[in-house]
């Protein structure tokens, strides 16, 4: 590739020895691309209770709105550093970030869920076009000295995005600016989108790859196929009482991932560059990396996912409370991160204590919810937060750096970009796996508090003279309706449980010396079930999340212990931040 050089003005070419003048210029623009995906891969958790609420749609919906996103943007990248080696990385990441400005404002406007969650598809396409750009750029545009310190501004201001970026959505969804409630979280990228394609036009380098190759689009379509067929079944298939064809399409999955496979090494033995490289799949190293990127992003993405719920949906905290409780967890990871560098050659223990120390923090919000109850503040989960942040900051930091020191140099382009592409599929599995265990299990717990809760109701009904038979068809009701309720598919919809529910109030109220005391029973039990029902839906959810960390552990003593030197320097680089927490 050849860059622009110091003494021409922004795009033109010159010396390839000489450094590219307007370097860290270019540098922010990138950084503002990557912003823009961090915050859009946070906001989402946040804002989507407040969403729902608004447009519509089911429990499937949320769950959408971050697998939609992550499924997008893990079929893309497998491309998206391909495109720009053929047709240049300037117009690639220019191509992407305006792509990724109009899905903005699509989401913006999105008049119904489909439309939303299509709208987000589109954001994580070109996403994925404009994120491979700019790691490409960075490597030509900076010498070795400066590369360390350009690829070290990605740490902090990935830092403060995944600290602000929860905080800023709950405060635009609660400040309702101009009156565009949660609206405003995605619209707000357009100032910051338009900046990035008129400045990336300015000053990024033009130029491309001389050793280009052309792209393998069938192994493409197979790759986002197989992807398709199991995300979707996953997030679809609670809802409509797992039909045959949702197993019919796993399997498919499982065939189509095979097809690609076969079709990766025939390409390569007729002499075709692969999008994957089929001699790293016989690598122990690569292998373990593939199944602990997929497992723990799987548990990161959907713990974020699952207890932003939880705290708005269970706890009822406004998405501004909802965004603020979350600093601990950020702060944490930030931590971790900074503590990684200090401790990285301890290799691959640093990763696996990062591991301890994260399922240890999931269980001390096990903890926490088990012993403050339903009223749980934010001020007690902070400690078993800051605790979940700090190891999966130790292990994230030094994880894509190990997994690269099992592969051969001249696979390090392939196996990069299948690890980075990893993540984001494992980001999308923890939304429609955690997602779908957490909504399935939450009609069962509000039903269960209901039945718990059964003599205490009908205890203080008697207190206000209500008689055994109305009582008995008041607690009965309550059961059926928070049952109901919590698993309704359209959030708007009143239950016919809960007519019955208001009918079965009104008749008992009739009887009593005190029908405002019915009432005032009536809607606290709900309420107390409602609550109770979450954090058992939740604390389950979380078991499950310690579990899948077990797991990541096992398969980290697949991995080489050390990263190379090239390799542990370049960690900090976009592909070990988080794309989606």
């Amino acid at each position: 590739m050849t860059d622009a050089a110091a003494g021409g003005p922004p795009g033109s070419a010159g010396l390839p020895e000489t450094l590219y003048r307007w370097r860290w210029v270019a540098l922010m623009v990138i950084l503002a691309g990557e912003i823009m995906d961090m915050l859009d891969a946070l906001i989402t958790t946040i804002a989507s209770p407040s969403i729902r609420s608004d447009l519509g749609g089911t429990a499937a919906t949320i769950q959408w709105l971050a697998a939609g996103y992550t499924l997008a943007m893990a079929v893309g990248l497998i491309t998206g550093g391909r495109l720009g080696d053929l047709y240049g990385r300037k117009r690639m990441f220019v191509i992407g970030a305006a792509g990724f400005t109009v899905g903005s404002l699509l989401c913006g406007v999105a008049a119904s869920p489909g439309m939303l969650v299509g709208a987000r598809v589109l954001q994580g396409l070109f996403g994925s076009v404009m994120l491979p750009q700019g790691i490409g750029m960075i490597r030509r545009m900076f010498d070795e000295k400066e590369m360390g310190t350009a690829f070290g501004l990605f740490g902090p201001i990935m830092g403060l995005s995944s600290i602000g970026g929860p905080v800023l959505a709950g405060w635009l969804v609660d400040a309702d600016l101009f009156g565009t409630g949660w609206r405003m979280i995605f619209l707000i990228n357009l100032p910051l989108g338009i900046a990035a394609v008129v400045a990336g036009l300015i000053f990024l380098p033009g130029g491309r790859s001389t050793e280009a190759t052309r792209l393998d689009l069938l192994g493409a379509v197979l790759a986002g196929g197989g992807a398709a067929l199991l995300v979707y079944p996953l997030v679809q298939g609670r809802e409509l009482g797992w039909p045959a064809w949702t197993f019919a399409m796993i399997a498919a999955a499982v065939a189509v991932f095979g097809a690609f496979g076969w079709y990766q090494a025939r390409r390569q033995r007729t002499g075709r560059d692969p999008l994957i490289t089929p001699s790293l799949f016989r690598k122990r190293g690569f292998v373990g990396g593939l199944v602990v990127g997929i497992v723990f992003f799987s548990a990161m993405t959907g713990f974020a996912l699952t207890i932003s719920l939880y705290i708005q949906m269970g706890l009822g905290y406004s998405p501004l409370k909802a965004g603020l409780s979350q600093i601990p967890w950020s702060l944490g990871m930030i931590v971790g991160f900074g503590l990684a560098q200090a401790v990285q050659r301890f290799g691959r223990h640093v990763l696996q204590a990062g591991t301890v120390i994260m399922a240890g923090g999931v269980v001390g919000v096990v903890v926490t919810l088990k012993t403050a109850g339903i009223g749980v503040t934010p001020w007690q989960l902070s400690p078993a937060l800051v605790v979940t942040g700090l190891g999966m900051g130790l292990l994230m930091a030094p994880f894509f750096g190990i997994v690269m020191a099992s592969v051969d140099q001249h696979e390090t382009g392939s196996a990069g970009g299948t690890m980075t592409a990893v993540q984001q599929l494992g980001s999308s599995l923890g939304a429609a796996v955690l997602g779908t265990i957490f909504f399935g299990l939450l009609a069962t717990g509000v039903a269960t508090a209901a039945a718990h809760d059964s003599g205490s109701v009908k205890a203080r009904l008697a207190a206000v003279s209500v008689g055994s038979a109305d009582a008995g068809r008041v607690s009965d009701a309550l059961r059926a309706c928070g049952r109901d309720r919590a698993s309704t598919e359209d959030a708007a919809a009143v239950p016919a449980s809960c007519v019955r529910l208001e009918q079965a109030t009104r008749a008992a109220a009739g009887t009593s010396t005190d029908p405002a005391a019915v009432s005032r029973i009536v809607g606290e039990a709900g309420k107390h079930s409602a609550a109770r029902g979450f954090s058992d839906a939740m604390i389950t959810t979380l078991w499950v999340v310690v579990g899948m960390l077990g797991l990541t552990l096992v398969t980290t003593f697949l991995l080489p212990m050390h990263a190379r030197p090239e390799d542990a320097e370049e960690d900090a680089a976009p592909a070990a931040v988080p794309a989606s927490a």
